[in-house]
């Protein structure tokens, strides 16, 4: 794959303020790594085993009258691990690293110091805070604490909250996607932990908004889906930003510059139905993305998807398969479907006690995972697979 000489090729300083950013950050000056993907064209299959490129470990959670989990992990430290149910019921769930309870939290009400519901947990261990996002903020210590709260601007929708340095969240607006917002032109900020006041936003060049949402009117109600993306993914210290109206993905820097990173071809403004380009993991050799097309409402699969891997070592693209090498059968790794969750984590997947125990008892583990599926019963929580960057 040729590089691109576009004129992208140039620094853009596109924001103002908040320039602490990660001072772990590798500052990126030139753009020679800028590669171009056709997001038409068909692609040799490659398959990979994860474990060549990612540490991978498995944290069984602890089992107690107490403890009862479905294992929906929220954040992971370098201490702790936070779990919530996917029911609704407001349970947070406090387990060390090796998976052992150490607390369980519920603040769910309807007073000012309580949460409603469970969008999103963000862990910040250097504060000892967990920041609890629902039509609001509310931020506890990590013993269940109501310290404070703060809302947002109203004419934003925030969907994604990460950790950005000890002073500062990112976050991702959702009007991105809907056709009803027509004036924001930046999705990606930088907000306080202390009030949520907008620092700094990015704006990413584009022409005009392409939707990626997907409304389905029926009797007088409407429905809306939009694709499971990653808008915002650390890489190296910096962020790497994607807004779906855009060619280009770029990397965010800590002194409030951006870099290109990818570019697609043909563009985005150009094509009906839309195809759209979103990375979700990046490692040392590895550039993971994935090329969704926007379907019709009535469409049964509204956003068909191809994964795709861009080899720095080969320099060229393929259409991916990732394999657990921990089971003796072809099992497969959807690493796209569970989000980044710090410290260093690129991604989670959740293994039900009851699906482990009945592949051990067939033989079909190996290695870490069979000797703590042996361990387990049936009716114990989930196991957590972290799968963690090389350093």
């Amino acid at each position: 794959m040729k590089k691109s000489k576009s004129i992208l090729a140039i620094i853009l300083v596109v924001v103002t303020g908040c320039g602490e950013g990660n001072k772990q950050s590798t500052i990126i000056r030139s753009n020679d790594d800028l590669i171009t993907v056709d997001v038409t064209k068909s692609y040799p299959k490659k398959e990979l085993i994860l474990q060549d490129f990612m540490d991978v470990e498995y944290i069984p959670l602890e089992t107690t009258d107490e403890f009862l989990t479905q294992g929906v992990v929220r954040a992971v430290g370098k201490d702790v691990i936070v779990v919530t149910n996917s029911t609704g019921d407001g349970d947070i769930f406090i387990y060390d690293r090796n998976g052992k309870g150490v607390r369980k939290i519920n603040g769910k009400g309807q007073s000012g110091e309580e949460y409603t519901a469970i969008i999103g947990i963000v862990l910040d261990e250097d504060n000892n805070e967990l920041f609890i996002h629902e039509r609001k903020m509310l931020v506890y210590d990590l013993n269940g604490t109501f310290k404070r709260s703060f809302n947002y601007r109203y004419d934003y929708m925030f969907i994604r909250f990460y950790n950005y340095n000890r002073d500062h969240l990112i976050a991702y607006d959702a009007t991105v996607e809907d056709d009803e917002f027509k004036k924001r032109s930046a999705y990606h900020v930088i907000i306080s932990k202390q009030d949520g006041s907008i620092i700094s936003e990015v704006q990413i060049p584009f022409k005009k908004k392409i939707s990626a949402v997907i409304k389905r009117r029926n009797e007088g109600m409407v429905a809306a889906s939009r694709p499971d993306v990653s808008a915002m993914i650390p890489y190296r210290g910096n962020w790497i930003l994607t807004q779906s109206s855009a060619d280009t993905v770029y990397m965010y820097l800590p002194d409030n510059s951006m870099l290109p990173f990818i570019a697609r071809t043909p563009s985005i403004q150009s094509m009906n139905p839309p195809v759209f380009l979103f990375p979700y993991v990046l490692t040392e050799q590895y550039y993971f993305m994935k090329i969704v097309k926007k379907g019709s409402p009535n469409d049964e699969d509204k956003f068909p998807t191809t994964n795709l891997v861009y080899d720095k070592q080969d320099q060229k693209f393929y259409e991916c398969i990732v394999y657990n090498d921990d089971f003796s059968t072809r099992t497969t790794v959807d690493m796209s479907q569970q989000r980044r969750i710090d410290d260093g984590i690129a991604f989670w997947q959740k293994f039900e006690a009851s699906e482990l125990v009945e592949a051990y008892n067939k033989g079909e583990l190996k290695g870490r995972l069979k000797e703590v599926a042996a361990k387990l019963d049936e009716e114990d929580n989930p196991v957590i697979m972290l799968a963690r960057h090389r350093k």
